[in-house]
């Protein structure tokens, strides 16, 4: 399986995301209202040595792949992936039911001859439901922004990992995962709130290689069932067929950065991904990384 990059630089502070504060969440809203701020950052970023970028497929994402797109003599970057963007569609879905939403997903913005080509590899499935071929045609939708972009693994927001994860579907996440691998040649990657349990499936599944992201932060947050689980999962992981990667290792700003750090380094983990707004926040975060 390919090594992850260690360090990969998130997006959430760019799109007004704290979980922990509301007013915080509205000032980064506003600081990041205006994009070159944005590409600032990244910036920063990059001069501190980092050159991984987890992106969610929101429509800002749009204007920042093509940013990167068009200066990539500039950047040798790592891109991970995040689709999809649950609130868009679940806004579609409350506004207009769950087929109409699929068919403005699926055919709004395209040419004549991208409707063909869908229709071609299975565009027909809406109305059969054939839910693999519809899952395939969402992902390629999903991961347009990203085309000509060096990808190196795909990540399935945990709002859905869960779910299909909730009502022990395997078949999906078999489709999913093969469906990376051929088409993007790009590690599957899954997020979730229940590391434990979601490694326990995928065993048992013989889903294997697969990179999988969830919160890890020593007070339990956004963690389940509880740390301890993560730990001893952790510990009993091989990287050869799953490989970790932290998120919300600050729990939002409640444990300062290095007590969370001392605590993340000796975790068996091959990866953290982090926000950060400032030059010296995303300096000090660099250096406080020292993973196994």
């Amino acid at each position: 399986m390919k090594h992850i990059d260690k360090i990969v630089f998130g997006d959430n502070q760019f799109f007004g995301i704290n979980h922990m504060s509301q007013e915080k969440a509205q000032q980064l809203a506003e600081k990041f209202f205006d994009i070159n701020n944005i590409y600032r950052v990244y910036e920063m970023a990059f001069e501190a040595g980092i050159r991984a970028v987890m992106l969610n497929s929101n429509d800002r994402a749009k204007e920042i792949c093509n940013y990167f797109r068009n200066n990539q003599n500039n950047y040798e970057l790592n891109w991970y992936p995040s689709i999809p963007y649950p609130y868009k569609y679940a806004n579609l879905v409350a506004e207009k039911g769950i087929m109409p939403a699929i068919n403005e997903v699926l055919f709004k913005d395209n040419s004549a001859m991208g409707i063909l080509g869908m229709m071609a590899k299975g565009g027909i499935a809406v109305m059969g439901k054939d839910v693999t071929k519809m899952m395939q045609m969402l992902i390629d939708i999903e991961m347009r922004m990203f085309k000509g972009l060096n990808v190196k693994v795909v990540f399935l927001q945990n709002v859905i990992t869960d779910l299909i994860l909730g009502y022990g579907i395997k078949e999906v996440f078999i489709e999913y995962c093969e469906y990376i691998r051929k088409k993007y040649n790009a590690l599957p990657g899954l997020i979730t709130q229940n590391m434990p349990y979601l490694l326990k499936k995928l065993k048992e599944w013989k889903i294997k290689e697969v990179v999988v992201c969830s919160s890890f932060n020593k007070i339990g947050y956004l963690i389940s069932p509880d740390i301890n689980s993560y730990v001893e999962t952790a510990k009993n992981n091989n990287p050869e067929d799953y490989q970790l990667m932290a998120m919300s290792t600050l729990a939002s700003g409640a444990i300062p950065a290095k007590e969370a750090y001392e605590f993340i380094n000796q975790q068996n983990i091959q990866s953290v991904v982090f926000g950060a707004s400032s030059k010296e926040h995303v300096e000090e975060t660099v250096k406080l990384i020292n993973l196994k």
